[in-house]
């Protein structure tokens, strides 16, 4: 904490001095900031502050939320800091191992869930939804989540990832296999649908402070940011079953490129454009 407020007593006063500092270092989400560190320190919801502005802060939460709020100021990303994140209604552990959940991605479940058939408890086979560089396995849990008749796999190619996953798998209680995988190289079977969420982001464009602390192999990709979507295409266009569905997560000036490669490898574009998704099924 900054020298004008080294022993904040008082709720109020503490949440006041650190969106103060949070803003000054320019961080706009400063308030909301502020609120979910002390919220965790003190192991309390975010409205228990609201009505409790004049408790008086323990010296040992003082001391953490102190540390918290330091390592805020270095922009370390806020999930970091208390270990999750939200998605699709649901508290995904993140560790420095994984990339943090989006809020754009959600829009990933949605497509999904309108692409699978509406009773699949009455497929002959199983109907296997693949999760491609899985990370937190947010996107691959929450659509077994959703989906409970799917046959999901997580895959990654890194194993302290896929631990994360398989922990945020057991305790939602999603039953799910993880694979370690580069892309879908160890995938033996014929999928229906395959989602990812790959690195995306070329390394000359600009980033913001927080993505310093995210796993490069997670975040950075060659090739103007589409080397390994461009590989995906190529192994789905052989794994997909017929009539099955690619759906990718990419910056929107990346779609024109993609759509253009996959209708090479025997796709089509299936829907327009949703946000950042955009979503390929095979012709054959």
């Amino acid at each position: 904490m900054n020298a004008n407020l080294q022993q904040p007593t008082h709720i109020k006063q503490w949440l006041i001095s650190a969106t103060t500092q949070l803003e000054a270092a320019g961080i706009s989400s400063g308030h909301l900031d502020a609120e979910i560190i002390l919220s965790h320190t003190i192991r309390k919801p975010r409205t228990y502050l609201h009505s409790h502005l004049d408790d008086i802060l323990e010296p040992r939460q003082l001391e953490i939320a102190d540390a918290r709020l330091q390592l805020r100021l270095d922009r370390v990303p806020i999930a970091y800091i208390i270990g999750h994140k939200e998605f699709y209604g649901r508290r995904f552990k993140v560790t420095t191992s994984t990339l943090i959940p989006r809020p754009e991605t959600e829009d990933i479940i949605d497509i999904v869930k309108d692409l699978a058939p509406k009773n699949l408890a009455l497929f002959d086979e199983s109907f296997r939804i693949v999760d491609v560089g899985t990370g937190s396995g947010n996107i691959g849990v929450t659509l077994k989540l959703e989906l409970p008749e799917a046959e999901v796999a997580l895959l990654d190619i890194s194993p302290h990832a896929l631990k994360v996953a398989a922990s945020n798998a057991s305790t939602l209680g999603a039953d799910v296999q993880s694979i370690k995988s580069d892309l879908l190289q160890s995938y033996p079977f014929k999928s229906d649908i395959i989602v990812a969420n790959l690195p995306y982001v070329d390394t000359s464009w600009e980033r913001s402070p927080e993505t310093q602390y995210e796993p490069e192999s997670a975040l950075l990709a060659g090739n103007g940011g589409l080397a390994l979507i461009l590989k995906l295409i190529d192994q789905a266009a052989l794994s997909l079953k017929p009539q099955g569905f690619l759906v990718l997560e990419a910056d929107p000036s990346q779609h024109a490129e993609i759509l253009r490669y996959g209708v090479k490898k025997g796709f089509r574009l299936h829907m327009a454009v949703q946000g950042y998704i955009v979503t390929l099924q095979k012709t054959a």
